[in-house]
This record gives structure tokens, sequence and C-alpha cells, in this order.
């Protein structure tokens, strides 16, 4: 007699990338069912404009604590925390779509720990770039240059991949091309802000701390230093 195929139709995802997707969506609610009237009293309308004032990362503020050398913990804190507050329900909603794709590869390849990690600190330095490059722009918020630095490990690990096997490594780079021509031509059309350069600064950063998190990583760099 054959034994049963236990083997589950869809691969489970990593727990790092539910837990992120929980926490943005279950944030994500809150400010809905407030605004709906179905959390809290009238103040509760007023929740996500409140959240927006006191977690958005403002080059502003960056700016100012830079000027006068008081790196206050709620501010420093706003280089992470812009992440998980959205402007609306749709963007929080694609947001999540691309942490369920591009974290469960970044995940199942370097580890969940390593999947977080490259999440924060890709928003951080989104962050960073954004108020270094447009110190006059408007505050940023939303999780997007965050998952542009899961598509910069995960462009990373296909850029690697493609070198094992001799192929062209530049066309690993070819999902960021697509997506930077879309934000530009959306840009061009329609106006809009400047945040495509957070976006593109989580991309480099992702990409740039894979060669540390990678499986291998990290000895390869220090065999490298050796050698030379």
């Amino acid at each position: 007699m054959s034994s049963p195929n236990n083997t589950a139709p869809i691969n489970p995802l990593p727990a790092a990338v539910v837990a992120l997707v929980i926490v943005i969506m279950g944030v994500e609610a809150v400010f809905s069912l407030g605004a709906r009237g179905i959390l809290g009293g009238p103040e509760a309308i007023g929740w996500r404009l409140e959240a927006l004032n006191a977690y958005a990362f403002s080059p502003e503020i960056f700016w100012w604590m830079q000027d006068s050398g008081r790196w206050l913990p709620e501010h420093l804190l706003r280089f992470v925390s812009y992440g998980f507050v959205h402007g609306a329900f749709t963007q929080a909603l694609f947001v999540c779509v691309f942490v369920l794709a591009m974290g469960k590869m970044v995940g199942e390849a370097m580890g969940d720990l390593a999947m977080v990690v490259i999440f924060l600190l890709s928003g951080a330095g989104g962050a960073l770039g954004y108020a270094v490059l447009i110190p006059g722009g408007a505050p940023l918020l939303g999780g997007f240059p965050a998952v542009y630095g899961l598509i910069g490990a995960f462009t990373f690990l296909l850029w690697r991949s493609l070198a094992s096997v001799g192929a062209q490594q530049s066309r690993a780079f070819s999902l960021i091309a697509f997506l930077m021509g879309i934000q530009l031509l959306f840009g061009l059309l329609f106006g809009g802000q400047k945040d495509w350069v957070a976006d593109l600064s989580g991309f480099a950063t992702g990409f740039g701390l894979s060669f540390f998190l990678a499986p291998g990583g990290w000895a390869r760099i220090r065999d490298r230093v050796r050698r030379d």
C-alpha cells in the first residue's frame, strides 16, 4: 500500500514574514476601524493623523538633530517606525503583498533574523538617503523603502546565483530597473513626491547588507580581506 502524500500544496511562510504582515495590517486595521467609528470614540477618527505626526520620518527633524547635536530617542525611532504607518489601507496592502513575496524568498535563503534585519535597516537606510538627498522633502511614511531592501536582498541572491553558473549578472537588476522605471514614469505623468529616492536607498541598503547576511557572505569577505 502506498503511503499518503502529505506534501503541503503551498510552502509555509517563514514566521518572521507572517509576524511583519500581522504587525503592519494590525496597525492599519486599528486606523481603519477607528476612522469608521467601529473602534474607539470620536477621537479615533484622528488616530492616523496623530500617528503620522508622531512616527513619520521628517528630513527637517533629522537636520534639526544634526545641527543641534540632540539625537532624541523619540525622533531616532522615526527611522524605523515610519515603515509601519501608512497613509491609506491600499498602501499598507501593497506593502504586505511585497513582504509576503520577497520576504518569503529572502527568509528561506538567509533565515528569519537576517530577513527582519534587512527589512528594518533598509527602512532606516532609505530614510537616511532621503534626508541627505532631499533635505526639504515631505515627511516619509510607509514600508516601501524597507520592501525595496528585501528586493535588494533578492537581487543579491539572484546576482550571486547567476555568477555561479557563468550567466550575465546584470540580469539580476532587471526587477529594480522595471520598478524604478514605473515610478519615474508615473512621476512624470502625474507628478508627486520624490520618495523614490528613499526606495532606491532602501534597495542599496538591502543589497549591501546581503554581502554580510547571506549564507557564507561574511566568510567570503573575511577570506578576501586576508588575501588582500
